[in-house]
């Protein structure tokens, strides 16, 4: 891809959650994969299903222990709130399938309020939990990425070239960067440089984009999409990072046009 087209105007921002943070218990040695932490798209709905029935089996355990304090109140209570605790399982089980459903057939079933800037976004962090307990969490985080993304894109939203926003790490390699910057300059849209996470916040605060292209690692990622994604359209990409977190990280450069050109309509 040629990047001798005019360069965007890159735009730093400072300052309170650091973006990087929750990398600050890697002890320096090389990352499993060389960083690449690309995954199957069905490793998210795995664990996904997984975790709601850890969450059934949590509120059945404390039902459980509850039960004789509850019938005391009223014999039949238990027995009312099992039924509920069934039903709330239920619905999200049919939920989950409905979202699978929208993924892999390419057609949104549900409003994007009930399904990736809703629900889908609470899911993503609980399934990312659970699978930090067995030592997966970078590549479950990245497919559940992938599948917000593909859910995202499913949508064909379009906005004017001043109202989509490009919000870059300052840990990207030289020649990522200056693709990033190829790229906005191409279609002239604005790119940031935000360090911490409450300046991507506030930028987009003050500029009021319509749409937004985020560029983190997984980790961050999932922190951004939880405080932006249900209130404005966001679509994330992840980062290689080969020579450890936030440092000369490489990405998909092809990807990012893509969807730039997709969302400016050029």
């Amino acid at each position: 891809m040629a990047i001798d087209a005019p360069r965007a105007q890159l735009i730093h921002i400072e300052t309170d959650r650091r973006l990087g943070h929750e990398w600050d218990e890697w002890d320096g040695g090389p990352l499993p994969n060389g960083g690449d932490f690309s995954a199957p798209p069905g490793l998210f709905f795995r664990y996904a299903a997984l975790t709601l029935v850890v969450l059934c089996a949590a509120a059945a355990g404390v039902l459980f222990l509850l039960s004789p304090r509850l019938a005391a109140v009223a014999p039949a209570l238990p027995r009312a709130v099992g039924w509920a605790v069934a039903g709330a399982f239920s619905l999200a089980s049919l939920w989950l399938a409905a979202l699978a459903v929208s993924f892999y057939g390419g057609v949104a079933l549900l409003p994007e309020r009930l399904l990736e800037r809703g629900p889908f976004l609470r899911l993503m962090n609980l399934t990312s939990q659970v699978a930090r307990l067995v030592g997966r969490r970078d590549w479950v985080e990245h497919a559940a990425i992938d599948v917000y993304n593909a859910l995202a894109e499913q949508r064909g939203r379009k906005v004017g070239k001043g109202e989509l926003l490009v919000l870059i790490p300052r840990c990207l390699s030289k020649q990522a960067l200056d693709g990033v910057l190829a790229i906005a300059g191409r279609y002239e849209v604005p790119v940031f440089v935000a360090t911490r996470g409450q300046l991507a916040r506030r930028v987009i605060r003050e500029r009021r984009p319509r749409a937004v292209v985020a560029v983190a690692c997984e980790r961050d990622m999932m922190t951004g999409l939880r405080d932006v994604a249900g209130k404005l359209p966001v679509l994330g990409l992840t980062m290689r990072l080969a020579n450890g977190p936030c440092r000369d990280a490489m990405i998909d450069l092809d990807v990012m046009e893509s969807w730039v050109r997709g969302l400016v309509g050029a």
